[in-house]
């Protein structure tokens, strides 16, 4: 009967999210980006399957100089699912029931939300539903939260055509207005936010041409951008400037950004010659059409404190990037 009530609860979830959905006025979710609430029985979290989410949620961000999950999670069981957690951003709700399923449902009880609902016959099938699902299940969260972080931050931006370099390149890029302008040539664009304590977020942009296969398939990432570093981004003393960190390899990815080839690398940067350093996440992209690379990156330099959530909104901006 249980397994029953479960799949009931489950399936009455999924459903009101189809029906009437344009007619119902939705509260704002709660809760911050990168927060999972799971919804699921004690025993559960505690043994196997709750040991086979924790490798999913609990994996690293990659590019960081501290380890941070991707996810800070809370834990219910589901008779204390009440209106209170209903309202969270992001809910992953998990049980044995009479089968096994995978499903997604946006704005159900709140807006915006995303719920993740996995069943499985047994403890087994139900582990296997989660090792099967484990990418959908990051990268349905991640991108709600991505929506999230945009509809946050970019109410107000600088229009792409007060920017000379967007104008001169072709291409654009939504910048919040919180952020000020470091420099902006017609070849390479820099701003800046600024945070507490002389902390900062630091967004830049410009292109190069192709010049040769290696280009094209991601192999000069960081000699490029050492170069760009050199040019454009000093240190506090004499001679020192920007590059990528020599004692760290970056994770390059291919991706796909604006429907174009592109790669997603993260690393971190530090100053040559200084002690000054931090993580940064960067998308070249493949414009064939124009025979260049389009590259937009986010760095920040914020030491001593948690970098993931600051990591996470400068992705959220550099993939409005729009290529004329």
């Amino acid at each position: 009967m249980k397994k029953l009530w479960i799949f009931l609860v489950v399936a009455s979830l999924l459903i009101s999210c189809n029906t009437g959905n344009n007619e119902r006025v939705l509260s704002e979710a709660n809760g911050r980006i990168n927060n999972l609430l799971i919804v699921m029985k004690n025993s559960e979290w505690q043994g196997e399957i709750g040991d086979e989410l924790r490798k999913i949620i609990a994996e690293p961000v990659l590019g960081l100089p501290q380890p941070e999950a991707q996810f800070e999670v809370s834990q219910v069981p589901l008779e204390n699912f009440g209106s209170m957690f209903k309202s969270s951003r992001s809910i992953l709700q998990i049980g044995i029931a009479d089968k096994n399923s995978f499903k997604t449902a946006t704005d159900v009880y709140a807006s915006p939300q995303k719920i993740i609902a996995i069943t499985g016959k047994n403890k087994e099938e139900l582990i296997h539903q989660i090792q099967e699902n484990s990418a959908t299940i990051i990268s349905e969260f991640k991108n709600s939260d991505l929506r999230a972080v945009r509809r946050k931050i970019l109410k107000e931006y600088w229009k792409p055509s007060t920017i000379e370099t967007f104008n001169k390149q072709g291409y654009s890029l939504k910048i919040p207005r919180n952020y000020s302008k470091v420099e902006d040539t017609g070849d390479f664009v820099w701003y800046r936010y600024h945070l507490f304590g002389g902390n900062s977020m630091e967004l830049i942009s410009y292109t190069v041409p192709i010049t040769s296969e290696d280009d094209e398939n991601g192999n000069n990432i960081v000699v490029i951008r050492d170069a760009i570093g050199e040019k454009y981004i000093p240190g506090e003393i004499e001679g020192s400037y920007m590059i990528t960190e020599e004692a760290y390899t970056p994770h390059i990815f291919e991706v796909t950004l604006d429907g174009k080839k592109a790669f997603e690398t993260r690393g971190k940067w530090e100053i040559k010659g200084v002690f000054m350093a931090g993580p940064f996440l960067s998308y070249t992209v493949v414009d064939k059409a124009n025979n260049r690379l389009v590259i937009v990156e986010g760095f920040t330099y914020a030491p001593s404190i948690n970098k993931r959530d600051y990591m996470f909104e400068l992705e959220a901006i550099l993939k409005t990037l729009k290529i004329n």
